[in-house]
This record gives structure tokens, sequence and C-alpha cells, in this order.
């Protein structure tokens, strides 16, 4: 879907909530075939088995790219991601966990160059139990109305 959103329209407060995703065995493996991650935190069942947390766990990099992923249900013809700060893992994710993500509108202030606003959006992640896994702040390069 398709809107536009200029920099005015955003409210500081404002939230949004994703729908869910379980994230699977598969997932863990194709994402350590993609990033070459192949620690045995992610890999190998017997070896976590020993481990305090006792199961695979997730990579936390797949975990923000399917957190960011579900926020990207709206495109936003005036507005584009300029990065993302104090990206924080919080606790585990395993196989089988389902991940959810609320939105939360922080921050907004005018941008160096004329015609733009930087948007401040906090990415809260959490786990089916509500727990929270995963935090960050991404930052949209928004236009302001004319």
């Amino acid at each position: 879907m398709f809107t536009r959103k200029y920099y005015e329209d955003f409210t500081l407060n404002e939230t949004r909530q994703t729908s869910a995703r379980t994230i699977s065995a598969e997932d863990i493996d194709f994402h350590a075939k993609e990033s070459g991650d192949f620690f045995p935190h992610h890999m190998d069942e017997a070896w976590c088995n020993t481990q305090p947390f006792k199961h695979r766990i997730a990579h936390g990099t797949l975990i923000f790219t399917v957190a960011v992923g579900l926020t990207a249900d709206l495109i936003n013809e005036v507005s584009m991601t300029y990065g993302y700060d104090r990206l924080r893992f919080i606790k585990p994710v395993f196989i089988n966990d389902s991940i959810q993500v609320t939105v939360t509108i922080k921050d907004k202030k005018d941008h160096k160059k004329p015609g733009y606003g930087v948007v401040t959006e906090l990415v809260e992640c959490f786990i089916q139990q509500g727990e929270l896994v995963m935090v960050c702040e991404h930052l949209l390069l928004v236009n302001k109305k004319d």
C-alpha cells in the first residue's frame, strides 16, 4: 500500500503494531548461509544443550532484519530510511518463537537540508510472551509539505 505522510503528519507518541512472524530453523539456517555466521550458538543444537540457554539462538541480525521487514507494510512515497541507531539485542530468540514489533514516533527535528525533517521511530520487538528481545531507533528522512 502506498501513502504520502509528510513530516508534519507524524505525531509524537503515535504507535502502530505489526503482524507476528514465527522464526523457524530454516530461517536461521538460511541466514547463516547468507551472512556466513555459523557460530555454534545458531547452528549446533548438541553444543547449545551444554550452554545455559539450552537451544539454538536466532542471529541478532536475523531478528533485526525480520523486525524491520515486519514494519515495511506501508510505502511512504515522501520518506526514506536514513539509518538506525541504538540497536540492542535484549534477550535471545529461539526456534518457534513468534516476534511482533511496536513502532512509536519518538522524536522529530529539522534536517539541515531545507524541505526535510528527520523522524525517529522507536522500534521494539517482542516475543509471544510479551518480552522485549530487540530495540533500536529507525531514522526517517521525510519531505516537508510545500
